[in-house]
């Protein structure tokens, strides 16, 4: 008790720069030993996710350092006691701003992150608190994995060196049974295509039933080759309602939708909730006043050709050929296969 007492101390004092006020969410549903579960937790313009299976926990992500009092709540109302691994997905304050009040609480066993240093006081937190527990952070490679109770983890990217900090974002697969998730941080569409050349050989490790929509749903991720390839059921986006950033965009909205995945939303839902039992995917969230976005059927082309030009383009492009000009691919590979190229104003 005087331990845990002596922690929330630390907190406070991390949280002297701002506090998130709110209240806790209140989730319902017992997780169970032999399946998975997910919180997406809202905090606002930020991620932050605590998963479940076995008994053993996984923090991705802890908000921004004014979310700290309410991850460290809801890790407390979860009944955590201790961590089996905290995964910064990148060094931005809006992903790692939580994590230095989580490890001055919790016991972890180990630490992940794409960098070990970054010029940033909240970084220099994380690094601080970890190495308080004797951690070193370990940067994971392209194929390394664990295993969280029955659960396992993937580590699929980045697979390579990005001066964009976004880019160098640490990618994982959550595959338990049939059923997978996907984290993609504040990936970008550069680091997205370089992901799925990587893994062509591998194509089923980048499916997934739920992915968490990169960068807030920003424009600059979710781009169509990846939405075509992960082929996710479930979308969630992890935004503020009415943040300056214009978050989520209308364009990842719209190619999510088109691939047929229903998009749930922070800013809308609340805390959203996801429990695996190795075969389906069932998703509850907080604000029960309100829905998810309405799911689309998948459209059958994703893809038109230019004859002529021999590029190829969206569906929603304004640079379309004349109908009598258009031919239809139903995957980016397909087109290339072909010896069309993509057009650079809709698919980079």
């Amino acid at each position: 008790m005087k331990k845990r007492i002596l922690a929330w101390i630390l907190v406070l004092v991390l949280l002297l720069s701002g506090c998130s006020g709110g209240p806790e969410p209140e989730i319902t549903g017992v997780p169970s030993e032999e399946g998975l579960i997910v919180h997406f937790l809202d905090v606002g313009q930020a991620d932050c996710a605590l998963l479940e299976s076995g008994g053993e926990y996984l923090l991705i992500d802890g908000g921004n350092r004014g979310d700290s009092d309410l991850v460290v709540s809801f890790l407390e109302q979860q009944g955590v006691e201790e961590l089996a691994a905290v995964v910064c997905t990148h060094a931005h304050e809006d992903h790692v701003g939580g994590l230095p009040a989580v490890l001055a609480v919790y016991p972890t066993a180990a630490v992940y992150a794409p960098t070990r240093t970054y010029a940033s006081q909240v970084f220099d937190d994380f690094a601080y608190y970890a190495d308080q527990q004797g951690l070193d952070i370990t940067i994971p490679a392209p194929g390394d994995s664990w295993m969280l109770g029955i659960a396992e983890i993937t580590v699929l990217g980045p697979v390579q060196s990005y001066a964009e900090t976004n880019d160098t974002s640490l990618v994982l697969r959550v595959e338990l049974g049939d059923t997978a998730f996907l984290f993609t941080g504040d990936m970008e569409v550069t680091a997205e295509d370089d992901l799925l050349d990587y893994w062509e050989d591998e194509p089923e490790l980048l499916k997934a039933d739920v992915l968490k929509v990169g960068h807030h749903g920003s424009d600059t991720s979710t781009g169509y080759r990846f939405v075509y390839q992960v082929e996710p059921e479930y979308a969630v986006v992890s935004v503020r309602a009415g943040n300056s950033y214009g978050h989520p965009n209308e364009a990842p909205l719209s190619r999510l939708n088109q691939a047929g995945a229903m998009v749930l939303r922070t800013d809308e839902l609340g805390t959203i909730q996801a429990v695996s039992d190795g075969e389906t995917v069932t998703l509850t969230w907080e604000n029960q006043s309100a829905q998810p976005e309405t799911q689309q059927t998948p459209e059958e082309a994703y893809y038109i050709g230019n004859v002529n030009s021999r590029k190829f383009h969206t569906p929603d492009c304004p640079n379309l050929p004349a109908q009598q000009n258009r031919v239809e691919f139903s995957t980016y590979e397909e087109a290339v296969a072909q010896g069309y190229s993509p057009c650079g104003n809709c698919l980079g």
